[in-house]
């Protein structure tokens, strides 16, 4: 069948639509992906060259008593016209959306044509546009079963949040040595996200000073703006690292690390249970309806992680809990196998399969 994947604006929603795009395309369907016009889009399909894909104006919803809402009426109206115009040559016979309005104009696009539409929610709590395209589209696919509560009328599926097949565990030595790190040495991962984070990097920072005795070394994804900054604070307190500003090949960084300090997104937290990587967790405060904080309770409650506000991180806090863990093996190891359990299994094929499911008995019906 013909499928499209809605899936741009932030690693969350790309991630996993690619990963459910690379299944599609091994089971023979041809897919097309609709993405946002952000940069995170562009470097995130660079390494997919093969996969047929066109951008729709980025829109986010401004308050309904906003002037901007005009603005967001006529973006999502020409990226309703784009769909419409792709749907008449591509003829797509299923819609998936992955959260976002940059789904929303696909998914109603769909709608127009009477073709099945679904979409995916990996959040603990779903973002607006999913609450309300939840009310056309044929089946909601869950991230979490915590967040069935929120879709009463809707028909709703538990498949996981999908993770992309080049994520594949590695051995840890080899990790290490392809990072410039030191074999013997605990490693620790700070990740932000997509979206950078910089609420992490400057906690990370007035960590390091209370650190620089423990031993342990140090994986860095900062995002390209604080990259400098931290890196110089590293070198100051002697902590051997590697920073970057983000790495293509992720199964090196996860693979390597024996514990995450990280956001809360639903993609990242997949891809950390998938490794088996506990986590030290400080949700995005500003996400909304604070559903980062709700995705890190279900690791917390579980024991694969331990939760932290930003709001009440000072250095020496985050560095006590960092050295608390780091040098607590068992601990670790118990943690690390609570995160092993939380992992979708095959989350991708789940949500290929729903997909398949009512697309073939419309085709019966």
């Amino acid at each position: 069948m013909n499928a499209v994947i809605a899936c741009g604006g932030t690693g969350g929603h790309l991630f996993p639509g690619i990963a459910v795009a690379e299944v599609l395309r091994e089971r023979g369907h041809e897919v097309m992906l609709f993405v946002s016009e952000k940069e995170v889009d562009a470097l995130a399909l660079s390494g997919h060259s093969d996969f047929r894909y066109e951008k729709l104006p980025t829109v986010g919803l401004p308050s309904p008593f906003s002037p901007a809402i005009l603005g967001f009426l006529r973006r999502f109206n020409e990226s309703l016209s784009l769909c419409r115009s792709s749907y008449r040559k591509f003829k797509p016979q299923v819609v998936l959306g992955m959260g976002g309005f940059t789904s929303t104009a696909p998914i109603l696009a769909g709608r127009m044509r009477g073709v099945p539409t679904f979409i995916h929610e990996s959040n603990a709590i779903p973002g607006k546009a999913n609450r309300w395209t939840a009310r056309i589209v044929r089946a909601v696919l869950l991230g979490f079963k915590e967040c069935a509560p929120f879709f009463p009328r809707a028909r709703t599926e538990i498949t996981g949040t999908p993770i992309r097949t080049e994520l594949q565990r590695m051995d840890r030595r080899i990790a290490r040595e392809k990072l410039g790190l030191r074999p013997d040495l605990p490693t620790v991962l700070v990740m932000g996200g997509s979206q950078g984070a910089s609420g992490i990097n400057q906690a990370i920072i007035r960590s390091l000073p209370s650190l620089r005795s423990t031993p342990l070394q140090v994986i860095h994804l900062s995002g390209a703006r604080d990259e400098r900054l931290v890196a110089d604070n590293y070198q100051r307190e002697n902590i051997p690292v590697y920073v970057a500003p983000f790495h293509h090949r992720m199964e090196e960084v996860y693979s390597a690390a024996d514990l995450a300090v990280a956001r809360s997104g639903a993609a990242s937290l997949a891809e950390l249970a998938f490794f088996s990587l506990p986590g030290i967790l400080i949700p995005f405060p500003y996400a909304a309806d604070d559903h980062q904080t709700r995705n890190a309770e279900i690791f917390g409650r579980a024991g694969a992680a331990i939760v932290l506000k930003e709001s009440e991180l000072s250095g020496d806090r985050l560095a006590g809990k960092i050295k608390e863990l780091i040098t607590d093996r068992p601990r670790i190891g118990r943690m690390s196998g609570i995160a092993s359990r939380l992992a979708p299994k095959n989350a991708a094929g789940l949500v290929v399969a729903a997909m398949e499911k009512y697309t073939n008995h419309d085709s019966r019906s």
